[in-house]
């Protein structure tokens, strides 16, 4: 069964412009792979600069794979110099009944 998720990255400072270029390549890589569904994702951006992307991984097992996927820890270790991993519920919009966010469009 499909899995949802949203991640939260919250870009180190001077490092905006290449987070997008990460997030722009995490889905289609994982498509590529077998991991993501053809669902496209939705990026937005939070007040504080935090992106938050949503994508359908194709099962929870689809997970555990990535996580022991030569190609997709090299993503994962490129996200982590430009951003920190950061909950959802850390953001303020999270904080009300119905957040508001800006689409990233790329």
């Amino acid at each position: 069964m499909a899995n949802m998720v949203i991640a939260v990255y919250r870009p180190r400072e001077g490092h905006e412009a290449r987070l997008l270029e990460v997030v722009r390549e995490h889905v289609p890589a994982l498509r590529r792979l077998g991991l993501a569904t053809a669902r496209p994702p939705v990026v937005l951006r939070a007040k504080d600069g935090s992106l938050l992307e949503i994508f359908e991984w194709v099962s929870a097992e689809a997970v555990e794979k990535a996580h022991h996927h030569p190609e997709v820890q090299k993503l994962w270790a490129r996200f982590e110099e430009v951003c920190e991993w950061t909950p959802l519920g850390a953001l303020e919009e999270a904080k009300v009944p119905f957040s508001h966010f800006d689409l990233v469009e790329f």
